[in-house]
């Protein structure tokens, strides 16, 4: 996942963003972290979707 220091930043730039509006350079940091964050949230969330195994109930083995 996303180090403790960036998904910091990524908040603060939440933060920030809701009350002022960020510089150039800033909003080009806020969409690199999030993309990370989605990629990261993505592949973790496949991995677990690919590990489940559905039982039917009707069937014996």
């Amino acid at each position: 996942m996303l180090s403790e220091e960036k998904l910091a930043r990524l908040n603060e730039l939440a933060r920030k963003a809701k009350t002022t509006e960020l510089a150039p350079e800033e909003k080009a940091e806020q969409a690199e972290l999030r993309q990370e964050y989605l990629g990261n949230f993505r592949t973790h969330f496949r991995g677990q979707l690919e590990s489940i195994h559905v039982v039917d109930e009707d069937e014996k083995p």
